[in-house]
């Protein structure tokens, strides 16, 4: 059994760990605030932008932009949309479980293109066919920010090195529920669900060339939600970690701390009984 001493030093370093645990809670805490915020803010221009789209694609139905065809997949370019850092508990695994599993299960090849560091890590290290990283984009992205790593992604499209481009990053439900999600980029799928749009619009020029205008922004678009939504997730992520964490160690502490007053008992038990036993020594 560990000395007494040992066991108030252990107890010390859990109690230094919990107070750094808390303290990075918090700090997810705040960030998750922010980062849903700018998600929230986010919204209305994507639910525009998806009824402006659908209102486009019924007036120029016999119009085929080249991110509008559907043709046969010979090779496949998957953006990944992970973390910076870690301590977010599976957030990170599990994104890059699921485009693992598209990948395995698709009989084209693919390339991958990674927004955010752990990733681009572990793509390397499995020795994936990476084309293009986007990582340190920090905690308040803006829209160029996402950019480079979405542009490798569209010009193999255009140059038809791709013939399908799909985006994979954690869904922002709740705090406590992150949802690994799988969307198809391009070719792009009509939006079925669109809200009506804000007014009847006349466009000028025409609408196909207004629609050949809009495709590319609202591809980068998803890609900037998806990645917004990713940071919401992975603050929500840290903040339960730390949360679990702190729990954890307050129970460690509570053991160690029980486990010590034995100790200390059994210590005091046998000094008396030393004591008992000499004093016992000397008068026989």
């Amino acid at each position: 059994m560990p000395s007494l001493r040992d066991l108030r030093r252990r107890i010390r370093s859990v109690q230094n760990t919990q107070k750094i645990t808390k303290a990075m809670e918090l700090v997810a805490a705040a960030r998750m605030r922010r980062a849903q915020e700018r998600v929230l803010n986010a919204r209305p221009y994507a639910d525009e932008i998806r009824s402006v789209m659908a209102e486009l694609m019924k007036r120029t139905p016999e119009y085929e932009h080249p991110y509008l065809q559907v043709r046969p997949v010979r090779r496949r370019v998957i953006i990944l949309v992970t973390a910076d850092r870690g301590l977010c508990g599976a957030l990170n695994s599990n994104n890059v479980r699921l485009a693992l599993r598209s990948m395995n299960e698709s009989e084209a090849p693919t390339a991958v293109v990674t927004i955010g560091r752990k990733g681009r890590d572990i793509i390397r290290r499995l020795r994936k066919d990476l084309i293009a990283d986007n990582s340190e984009i920090g905690d308040k992205p803006k829209p160029h920010d996402v950019l480079p790593g979405t542009r490798v992604a569209l010009e193999q499209y255009e140059r038809g090195e791709a013939d399908q481009v799909d985006l994979v990053f954690a869904r922002f439900i709740s705090v406590g529920r992150q949802q690994a999600t799988l969307l198809r980029l391009i070719p792009v799928e009509p939006p079925k669900d669109a809200p009506p749009a804000a007014a009847d619009f006349e466009y000028e020029p025409e609408a196909k060339d207004v629609l050949d205008a809009l495709l590319p922004r609202y591809v980068e678009g998803q890609v900037y939600a998806a990645v917004l939504e990713n940071q919401a997730s992975e603050q929500a992520a840290r903040m339960l970690a730390m949360r679990n964490a702190s729990d954890n160690a307050e129970e460690f502490i509570t053991d160690l701390t029980l486990t010590a007053n034995k100790v200390r008992q059994a210590t005091i038990t046998t000094e008396l009984m030393e004591i008992v036993g000499g004093a016992a020594a000397l008068e026989g």
